[in-house]
């Protein structure tokens, strides 16, 4: 028999694997994203002192719908101008063990488009 796995284990497992390669400095900070089924959130984050320098969210930006491509890009742009008003312009990207597809691409590529780079 087949072991049934719930999804976002799955995804939890995966995104481990890809933490143990990327890692966040003070030179250049992860950007790390969550997507839940109703918003997105997007943090930058210095993993050597264990700190957010910067965050982001649908929620917080009271968007009418938060869960779909629109939303994303917005967020995606906002962070990067949060980022770069404090003088972050280089990032490594953490997709959060979800596929480079859909939201959590829009969001990159407002960032980018924004004036991250990564």
């Amino acid at each position: 028999m087949l072991k049934k796995t719930d999804k976002n284990k799955v995804r939890q497992r995966r995104h481990a694997r890809v933490r143990r390669k990327i890692s966040g400095t003070a030179t250049c900070p992860r950007l790390n994203v969550f997507r839940s089924n109703s918003h997105i959130h997007c943090q930058i984050i210095d993993d050597v002192k264990g700190e957010t320098l910067v965050s982001c969210s649908s929620v917080e930006l009271k968007l009418e719908n938060g869960s779909n491509i629109e939303a994303a890009k917005t967020v995606g742009t906002e962070l990067a101008k949060r980022a770069l008003a404090k003088n972050i312009e280089n990032v490594v990207f953490d997709r959060g063990g979800y596929l480079y597809h859909g939201r959590v691409k829009a969001v990159a590529d407002a960032a980018r488009e924004a004036g991250l780079k990564f």
